[in-house]
């Protein structure tokens, strides 16, 4: 079985990595230090099994998880956690694989051996226990799982069943609904149209066309963005108080 494992301390991978070099039919074949490393390698390596840690810097262990299970063929994922009995019970009532740290070779073994693949189901009922907290927006394209910061994105525009991300380096196209993003980003994005959410931290101001409409210039993107009659108030507002 091919193991992949993620902690943000280099001991905990050691440890895991001497453990797994004692079973037979099982190795390590990559190591990542956090959730955007996981990610990338897990995408590159496409490991069965992810042993990994919740608590990381940055991207956590469950952003990461979310994330993995966009490659087409994802692995099980095994949660390593510190957490109090109650939220391992939340774990285990969602079928997700668990080790409480400090991990023990005999459960790991045991873990190893009834691993199954973590679904978008499951992963949506453990963010009940813990809100979504995404830092990256994750795409499956030719090179693989591609993340954008959130921080980065410009803006969000539909087009029938797709979302474009628009961002620093160019644009991406994502299979979610303008709707869930506002959910989850509303703080931080503004719904201008039926059609676009847009990165408050990176407007500008606006401007009027010839035939009315109105639209939002961004820093460090030639395109505008049109705003619906319905909104125009609303963004003045904002863009007043930037």
């Amino acid at each position: 079985m091919r193991i992949m494992i993620v902690d943000d301390e280099q001991l905990a991978r050691d440890r895991l990595s001497r453990m797994i070099d004692g079973f037979e039919s099982h190795e390590v074949v990559g190591e990542a230090a956090n959730g955007v490393e996981a990610v990338k390698v897990a995408s590159t390596m496409q490991p069965e099994v992810v042993l990994m840690d919740i608590r990381m810097p940055g991207m956590d262990g469950l952003e990461a998880a979310r994330h993995i299970v966009e490659i087409e063929e994802p692995p099980a994922v095994i949660f390593c956690t510190a957490y109090e009995e109650h939220a391992v019970e939340a774990f285990d009532l969602q079928a997700v694989g668990y080790l409480l740290k400090p991990v023990r070779k005999e459960n790991l073994e045991a873990a190893l051996g009834k691993a199954q693949r973590v679904n978008k189901a499951q992963l949506a009922a453990l963010a009940e226990e813990q809100p979504p907290r995404r830092t990256h927006i994750s795409a499956r394209t030719r090179k693989g799982i591609e993340l954008i910061p959130v921080d980065d994105v410009r803006y969000f525009q539909a087009d029938q069943k797709y979302v474009t991300v628009r961002h620093g380096d160019g644009e991406i196209i994502i299979d979610e609904t303008l709707k869930e993003l506002e959910e989850e980003f509303g703080e931080r994005f503004l719904r201008v149209h039926r059609n676009a959410l847009v990165a408050a931290r990176f407007i500008t101001g606006l401007t009027r066309q010839s035939d009315g409409r109105y639209q939002i210039q961004l820093r460090d993107v030639e395109e505008t963005v049109d705003i619906s009659r319905r909104h125009v108030a609303m963004v003045r507002k904002v863009v007043k108080n930037l």
